[in-house]
């Protein structure tokens, strides 16, 4: 079966304007590089979701943050005053506040809810198992603050809506973004995907990401487990910088496939982009364009473990290079798509072997202490 992309044109309106690291681009680059690598028809279908409207957006989010980002982001684009003072920082973080004109920026960013929307109405009416959502994966955004880039969560949306209207119990979120879907705020509250569920047993959450001593946003340390009842629930497995595959897969044998087997979820979403890869200029994880592959692959794993439905959410990445390959990678792998995507740019020695083997080895040891009174498949 051919596997449902959701695309839109206007996703390019996901622009913070010249100078910022997050253009709009991205979304012509994947795209064209589908169209010159890939037949549609048995490959895949391309469908358009339609906006998120105010209704959608409170299910995640608070009015007033709703409120302020509406009017904030249409008075920029139609270049008024802006409202410069400390209500802007209540809200938003300074790599939120566009360097330019942003153009139609918060509707493109009710475009991705409306596709996290679509794909899990399409999902649960069984007209597909699994679903991509080019751009999405949104994870620093909160119910009410804004940052990373991230205007609205359409990851948090996915769970949410699932479990609001068709009375899901059982998520996991994979979360594979070389940056943590956020976490404990100063020891205090939760932000995030992380944020949202921090308390609630319904939703596992597995954070892979780049240790956040070295990388923004300095949260999804493994001892940020949950708290209430969802304590256990939250699990956040940081990497050395330079980290390369053989440890993306042994965390996935070690963590993920037995937390998998033991929660069997109903639904499992997973986001994040080529930003694990080795020469992004953001981040400094050690992926190359043929490891994405093997992260769908293990995606399609995980979903035959269940016999379940899965939900990607695929955006980041800042690495112009990478993004068409790196993205195509992933749902080859997904899909079980066979074809040849070389590699971006030529890989340094030092990227050929994953030096940090050993340091993950201790991480996943040092997170199953703190979670194997949790979960029985961490107690070997």
């Amino acid at each position: 079966m051919a596997i449902t992309i959701l695309y839109r044109e206007e996703l390019k309106e996901y622009n913070f304007g010249l100078g910022h690291p997050f253009q709009g681009d991205r979304y012509q680059i994947f795209p064209d590089f589908l169209k010159e690598n890939l037949l549609e028809g048995d490959n895949y279908r391309i469908l358009k979701a339609e906006y998120a409207s105010d209704e959608d957006l409170l299910l995640i989010c608070k009015e007033d943050y709703l409120n302020f980002v509406r009017t904030y982001y249409q008075s920029a684009r139609a270049c008024l005053s802006l409202p410069w003072n400390y209500k802007v920082y209540n809200y938003l973080s300074q790599d939120n506040i566009p360097m330019t004109n942003p153009g139609k920026l918060e509707q493109a960013a009710r475009l991705l809810i409306g596709q996290a929307k679509m794909a899990i109405d399409l999902i649960h009416a069984g007209k597909a198992n699994k679903i991509v959502s080019i751009g999405g994966g949104m994870h620093h955004a909160s119910e009410n603050y804004g940052e990373g880039f991230c205007i609205y969560n359409d990851v948090a949306f996915g769970a949410e809506y699932s479990m609001e209207k068709y009375g899901l119990e059982r998520i996991l979120i994979l979360d594979t973004d070389a940056h943590a879907g956020n976490g404990l705020q100063l020891g205090r509250t939760a932000s995030g995907t992380c944020g949202y569920f921090y308390k609630d047993p319904r939703v596992l959450f597995i954070d892979v990401h780049q240790d956040p001593k070295t990388l923004y946003p300095g949260r999804g340390f493994i001892e940020e487990i949950g708290e209430g009842k969802g304590r256990g629930w939250t699990v956040n497995c940081p990497l050395s910088p330079n980290t390369g595959w053989d440890s993306y897969q042994y965390i996935f044998d070690q963590i993920i496939f037995p937390m998998t087997e033991e929660f069997r979820p109903q639904l499992i979403i997973r986001n994040g982009g080529s930003d694990p890869y080795w020469n992004d200029p953001l981040t400094e994880l050690g992926l190359r364009i043929s490891d994405f592959r093997k992260i769908g692959e293990n995606l399609r794993e995980m979903v035959k473990i269940i016999d379940g439905k899965e939900i990607d959410l695929i955006g980041s990445g800042y690495n112009p290079k990478a993004v068409g390959p790196g993205w195509l990678s992933l749902i080859c792998g997904l899909a079980n798509i066979e074809i040849s995507i070389e590699e971006a740019e030529p890989v340094p020695d030092r990227y050929r072997e994953d030096l940090s083997y050993k340091d993950t080895k201790d991480m996943v040891k040092e997170l199953k202490r703190g979670l194997k009174n949790y979960w029985g498949c961490l107690k070997k």
